[in-house]
């Protein structure tokens, strides 16, 4: 590890003889001073307050953001349109210096919790939409003051202001936050706590409660009301002692190198999640959705671990369920973009717990398409929320017993050409201190069974259970 103060002078030093290159007395905007960052982090810092940070493993990606630069919050049915109008005048103002050459900009975190909030009828005794207590706005574009990136080998420190700004109170900010943040700064990941038992809080809904909800759904598939739900389910765990975010995320993006592990934290709770679904990425024109659902478990055994994936790969119901979402992705990016390209079956997904029917999909955006307008228009999917999208969102509004918060939300990266990267919020869990609810759901179709779903959720949960025991 490098000794924080000499690169903590060393990046001092940088700053003094660049900050007077950023346009700080323009009347409006961002400016972004981009340096080399001479070393490579394995994970991102942890400090107090606002901060979030995305890791994906097999890409060898991290993007971290601290503070706030400019931020800009929503909610309701028109959330995504407001802060596309904030991001298109973001994008117009946004100046980079970038001395060292590194070829990275700056970037925000673009976030959605499942429901936009207002408007929903929810029964009195049951929690309301994104009211969960996790802290979290419901629609929020969020450029931090401090950024980390890296890419393979190489990293940068992004720090950004909006404008008008001083530059003897900007400097003093930067170098306030940077010397928490560098501290931090590790190129090893941290290693693993023993395991520790962990103490289960309870389920929500119970077994009880989640028959009955299974047994309503399948009853609104057979009166034709809807083709597939997806139900929710929440568990509470204690520890011994307070979690450690900063291993929980090395844990995370350790057992799943094919997951992007998204932590966003406000004060003192944390939301964090271990997703295999990408909801769309943007870039050069071009737009690629994951359409996953279908899930089998693993087994240790190759035999039986290939079995299971024959039987996955063969399963009429779990193949039927698949298709809708299929289809409801085939349908949305038909209307707004050219070129849609689908497999002809779809794949394997397979992660350390679990295995997904998974089909990507491909599209040239139209002309009048942007990150915005996709996320609106494919968010949530089926293999999230169900079909049709409105008349199972009403009914899981008024029947679901707990709110969904950010799970089954969407996070990720916006590039201020309003390129970027969503990820369907999924293995899931809100962290405050030594407790922790993990979130799962299991989507309910016509031949569905509640203790088989009830199990698949279980699968699920594991995922940051397992990763909690060595936070």
């Amino acid at each position: 590890m490098l000794a924080p103060i000499p690169l903590l002078d060393q990046l001092r030093a940088r700053i003094d003889e660049s900050i007077s290159a950023l346009p700080l007395d323009a009347a409006e905007g961002l400016a972004s001073l981009v340096l080399d960052l001479p070393v490579i982090p394995a994970v991102a810092p942890e400090i107090p307050n606002h901060r979030f940070a995305l890791m994906h493993g097999r890409n060898n990606e991290l993007r971290a953001g601290y503070g706030i630069a400019a931020e800009w919050q929503a909610q309701g049915p028109t959330r995504l349109s407001e802060l596309r109008m904030r991001a298109q005048r973001l994008a117009e103002g946004w100046h980079h210096w970038d001395p060292d050459e590194t070829g990275f900009t700056g970037f925000g975190l673009l976030g959605l919790a499942a429901d936009p909030g207002p408007g929903s009828d929810s029964d009195p005794g049951v929690e309301g939409p994104g009211n969960s207590g996790q802290g979290l706005p419901n629609a929020v574009l969020w450029v931090p003051e401090i950024a980390v990136a890296s890419r393979g080998c190489q990293a940068a420190l992004i720090l950004s202001t909006a404008l008008p700004a001083s530059e003897s109170g900007l400097r003093k900010r930067w170098l306030g936050l940077l010397e928490r943040i560098i501290r931090g700064l590790s190129p090893a990941s941290p290693e693993p706590r023993m395991p520790a038992l962990l103490r289960p809080l309870g389920s929500a809904p119970g077994i009880s409660h989640w028959r009955r909800l299974v047994d309503a759904v399948l009853r609104e598939i057979d009166r034709g009301v809807m083709d597939k739900a997806v139900l929710c389910r929440r568990i509470g765990l204690r520890g011994p002692r307070p979690f450690d975010l900063r291993l929980l995320q090395a844990a995370l993006a350790w057992l799943f190198p094919t997951c992007q592990v998204i932590h966003v934290a406000r004060g003192p709770s944390s939301f964090i999640a271990a997703t295999p679904e990408r909801l769309l990425q943007v870039r050069g024109g071009r737009v690629e959705v994951d359409a996953i659902a279908g899930t089998a478990a693993r087994s240790a055994s190759a035999e039986q671990d290939r079995a299971l994936a024959e039987g996955l790969l063969r399963s009429a119901k779990d193949l039927r369920e698949h298709a809708l979402v299929v289809e409801a992705v085939r349908s949305t990016l038909s209307v707004c973009c050219t070129e849609v390209h689908i497999p002809d079956a779809p794949r394997l997904l397979k992660l350390h717990n679990a295995q997904h029917l998974w089909s990507p999909i491909s599209a040239r955006l139209g002309d009048r398409t942007d990150i915005f307008d996709l996320a609106e228009r494919i968010h949530p999917t089926p293999a999230t929320n169900g079909t049709p999208r409105e008349a199972v969102r009403d009914w899981l509004r008024q029947n679901e017993p707990l709110a969904r918060g950010w799970y089954t939300g969407v996070a990720g990266i916006l590039g201020p050409d309003l390129s970027g990267e969503l990820w369907v919020l999924l293995r899931c869990a809100e962290v405050r201190g030594n407790e922790a609810r993990l979130y799962a759901g299991a989507g309910i179709v016509s031949g569905s069974d509640a203790l088989e779903e009830w199990r698949e959720t279980g699968h699920k949960l594991s995922a940051i259970a397992t990763a909690l025991r060595f936070a």
